[in-house]
């Protein structure tokens, strides 16, 4: 059986700035089956400025345009939740992530997290990489936005400072991201340049493309999700619904299962079937004792149980050992 996949069930910001919200997607997380709930952590005065436009999918996806300032104010929870959430977890049963956005939630996750998860963003931001390597903690890093080269010059940075094993994302940066740029081959293409681990973050709408990424190799899965996609806020359109979310973490479990091994040899059951699958070589008709063995009289049926027909060029222009009635299986020649 192939190694278990690591399945993110990202709540982001889809708690709408509500600590009691944010819980109940830690619970529908769990009740999911997902391995991490994540959300994301950030200092509003260390992440953007005045003048920083929002993105046009959240223009789109919450229908207004204001500042992303102003937007973010009213998402992001107080650092102290985010202890109360790490806690909240343990109780559930379920593993605590968020992603910092700066160096000071850096500083405020450290003691509350295992593992880090850079988001595309932040690909770029030197010092941030710097200081998320230097707690020399196991990294994934998505890749959203990103050609090679500055995959490359991140992962050198993180390097250079004393991270732990990376694993890469490909992701698409677009809420939701259309079929026709999720381009999921880019995954294999950053496992043969790297030669890490790798894995997709998922932005489409659906379950299809996580699952496709199970098959291709991806160890670790993320996607967004919401308890309600008609909610108010920029991200809650491309998420999964608790049922959604369910189904996916149902179908890449089966995908592991479904991948096995490797190994190409015959299952148990199909033991017992091959005898009843296979054919043997028969009399075509009635032969006669020392009758030389013809593919006129010879023909091949089931079952396997008799000489397998990969000897027939073994067997025409034998004599047969014995009399043979038609259908009777051939079992002696000379």
């Amino acid at each position: 059986m192939s190694e278990r996949i690591l399945i993110i069930a990202e709540a982001g910001v889809n708690h709408n700035g509500s600590l009691e919200l944010a819980k109940k997607l830690v619970d529908t997380a769990k009740e999911c089956g997902a391995d991490i709930v994540k959300f994301q952590t950030a200092k509003l005065s260390s992440l953007v400025s005045k003048s920083a436009p929002m993105a046009e999918y959240q223009k789109a996806n919450t229908g207004k345009e204001e500042s992303q300032k102003d937007m973010l104010s009213k998402l992001l929870l107080p650092f102290d939740d985010y202890k109360v959430l790490a806690d909240y977890c343990k109780t559930v049963g379920i593993r605590f992530l968020s992603t910092p956005f700066d160096v000071d939630s850096i500083e405020f996750l450290d003691p509350l997290l295992d593992i880090w998860k850079v988001p595309s963003g932040e690909i770029t931001n030197y010092p941030y990489l710097v200081k998320i390597a230097k707690t020399k903690k196991d990294i994934i890093l998505s890749t959203g936005m990103c050609i090679m080269s500055e995959v490359e010059d991140a992962v050198k940075v993180l390097r250079d400072n004393g991270c732990g094993k990376i694993t890469i994302l490909h992701c698409t940066t677009n809420y939701p991201t259309p079929m026709e740029d999720v381009n999921l081959r880019a995954m294999l293409s950053l496992k043969e340049r790297f030669g890490f681990d790798v894995g997709y973050s998922d932005h489409t709408r659906g379950i299809e493309v996580p699952i496709a990424a199970a098959a291709l190799g991806a160890t670790v899965l993320e996607k967004h999700f919401t308890l309600d996609r008609n909610m108010e806020g920029p991200d809650h359109k491309a998420s999964l619904e608790p049922s959604e979310l369910r189904d996916m973490v149902a179908a890449v479990r089966n995908i592991e299962i479904a991948l096995g091994d490797g190994i190409k040899e015959p299952t148990e059951a199909e033991l017992k079937n091959r005898l009843v699958a296979r054919k043997s070589i028969i009399a075509a008709r009635k032969i006669k004792k020392g009758e030389i063995f013809t593919e006129e009289n010879l023909t091949t049926k089931r079952p396997g149980s008799g000489i397998s027909p990969m000897k027939w060029n073994e067997i025409i222009g034998m004599k047969a050992a014995r009399d043979y009635d038609e259908d009777e299986m051939i079992d002696g020649f000379k």
